[in-house]
C-alpha cells in the first residue's frame, strides 16, 4: 500500500463531514421552528417530535465523531506510510476505514429516524 490509498478517503470524508454538519443545522433550525410554533404549550405530537429530535442530535454527533475519527486516523496513515511504516500505516488505515464504517451505519439510523419525525408531521397534518 503507499501514500495515495488512504489520501483518496480524504474528499469522501470532507464532504461527509458537511453533510453531516447541514443535517445538524437544518435539526437545530427545527427545533427553532418547533420552540416558536409551540411556545409555552406543548401538544402531544410536539412531545413525540422532541423526543425524536433528542435522539437525532445524539446520532449526529456520534456520526460526526466518528467521521471525525477516522479522517484523523487516515492522515496518520498516511504520515506513517510517509515514514514507510507499512505494518502501522496499514493498521491505522485499516481502522480508519472502521471507523467510517460506523459513522455511515450511524447516519442510516438517523436516516431512519428523520422518517419517523416526517411521519409525526403528517399525522399533525392529517389530524390538525
Amino acid at each position: 500500500m503507499d501514500l495515495t490509498t488512504p489520501a483518496l478517503l480524504f474528499p469522501a470524508i470532507s464532504l461527509l463531514l458537511l453533510a453531516y454538519t447541514n443535517r445538524f443545522l437544518v435539526l437545530a433550525q427545527l427545533i427553532r421552528e418547533l420552540n416558536q410554533r409551540e411556545g409555552g404549550q406543548v401538544r402531544d405530537l410536539a412531545k413525540r417530535q422532541i423526543s425524536n429530535l433528542r435522539k437525532r442530535i445524539v446520532l449526529i454527533k456520534t456520526m460526526q465523531a466518528f467521521g471525525v475519527l477516522s479522517f484523523v486516523l487516515c492522515t496518520a496513515a498516511m504520515f506513517c506510510l510517509f515514514m514507510r511504516w507499512q505494518t502501522a500505516g496499514q493498521l491505522l488505515f485499516v481502522v480508519s476505514l472502521i471507523s467510517l464504517l460506523i459513522s455511515l451505519l450511524y447516519s442510516l439510523y438517523e436516516i431512519q429516524i428523520s422518517c419517523d419525525a416526517i411521519n409525526i408531521e403528517l399525522e399533525s397534518l392529517q389530524h390538525g
